[in-house]
């Protein structure tokens, strides 16, 4: 078994020392599940006496709460720190050309309510009706009060209303007019956070995910597209024009009997729906296997999209050299795992002319990865670090830890 130490923060004695020293310790407590002061202590570098007055503030304002006594050791056993999951809440929307996702999470980052409908190309005014309509019965079910919802996050593809793919209306370009403030809070409600599908889910990731292990990947996002999130040293990495991680455009090598394309023309489900529409089948019947010959089509689309992320990939692993590449979005969990595994078996074969190979792995929120990932911003914003606070240890994908 592989041994690992735990991962540290970075406490900071600088300006703004008492809300960074905060946060930093509140996340501590969500990467740690359970924590004493005495671990906390270890984990930031703050002083014991720093831990407890945060703590104290924490329990205060109601975000954090003992959850009993670690037993097993001398004297008097130390109390262990837990998040209150209800605390506070967020709602997470993922607009894409094929769906719309409407999550509602809590602290604790879980999904206690869900809305989603499959809806081509849908319009503004059609997003806006399934928000309004479903908003009150999702937090009547889970029981929240609207009054603890601190933000809402909308994760959207860059140039949704202006990349030209399939079936794409002229209508559609109302996107690149829309304020998503308006559309979903307006002045007197919940602060509105927007980020691209991609980076949301990687950023997810990075808070929730396998990010809490490794502090370099690259995340690779499946919906009607194909996005990519670039995660450097705990930090969400943009490039200078926001444009960072754009896998989907890069070139594809040309299919037998087509033209060259780009990347996304391939690899994404809308190239998985055009090849099973085909074969007489939607979607739906591919992804739930259900029917043999929409299943077989399913594979060999597969096959191709992993021969297709070869090159993409090891140039991914040659610039970059991250840990790991993530694959999520809507695709179901072992389609990504059979993907993931046949695109590792092709970089096997030209790993010999690399300088380091990341392995290709399933991501762990796969599914409905922007919208959780963008539930997760309004909670990012108010309560959590700043991008590079957590100090991450080396980890390698699969290695086991003792716990």
């Amino acid at each position: 078994m592989t041994q690992t130490s735990q991962p540290r923060l970075s406490g900071t004695n600088l300006e703004r020392a008492a809300d960074h020293n905060q946060r930093i310790t509140l996340h501590a407590i969500r990467v740690g599940s359970m924590l004493t002061r005495v671990e906390l202590a270890r984990i930031t570098g703050l002083t014991a006496p720093a831990i407890a007055n945060i703590t104290k503030r924490l329990l205060q304002d109601g975000l954090i709460e003992e959850a009993g006594q670690r037993r097993g050791g001398r004297g008097q056993p130390p109390t262990k720190l837990v998040i209150r999951s209800d605390a506070c809440y967020s709602v997470g929307i993922n607009i894409d050309r094929d769906h719309i996702t409407i999550v509602l999470v809590d602290f604790a980052g879980r999904t206690l309510a869900r809305v989603s409908e499959e809806i081509d190309y849908a319009l503004p005014p059609q997003v806006e009706a399934l928000y309004h309509q479903s908003i009150a019965g999702m937090l009547e079910r889970s029981g929240v009060d609207p009054d603890k919802l601190v933000g809402i996050g909308v994760a959207v593809p860059d140039d949704l209303g202006s990349v030209d793919l399939p079936g794409r209306p002229a209508a559609y370009g109302e996107w690149n007019r829309v304020q998503m403030n308006a559309l979903f809070s307006g002045p007197d409600g919940p602060p509105v956070f927007v980020e691209n599908d991609a980076a949301a889910a990687a950023m997810g990731e990075l808070q929730l995910g396998m990010g809490q292990k490794i502090n370099s990947f690259f995340y690779i996002l499946l919906s009607s597209g194909l996005g990519g999130g670039l995660v450097i040293d705990g930090n969400y990495v943009r490039g200078a024009n926001g444009r960072s991680g754009e896998i989907g455009f890069m070139p594809a090598h040309r299919v037998e009997g087509g033209e060259d394309a780009q990347l996304q023309n391939i690899v994404s489900l809308s190239a998985l729906s055009k090849a099973l529409a085909e074969e007489g089948y939607g979607l739906a019947d591919g992804l739930g296997g259900r029917a043999p010959v929409a299943a077989a089509c399913v594979e060999r689309w597969i096959a191709l999209a992993a021969r297709q992320l070869v090159e993409p990939l090891a140039a991914v692993n040659c610039l970059v050299n991250p840990a790991a590449v993530l694959v999520g979005g809507r695709l179901p969990a072992p389609l990504v795992e059979r993907l993931a595994e046949q695109t590792n078996a092709h970089l096997q074969a030209v790993a010999s002319g690399l300088p380091s190979l990341a392995p290709v792995a399933r991501a762990t929120l796969s599914d409905d990865a922007p919208a959780v990932g963008a539930a997760i911003l309004p909670f990012s914003h108010f309560l959590l670090p700043k991008p590079g606070a957590l100090w991450k240890v080396p980890h390698s994908i699969g290695a086991e830890t003792d716990g």
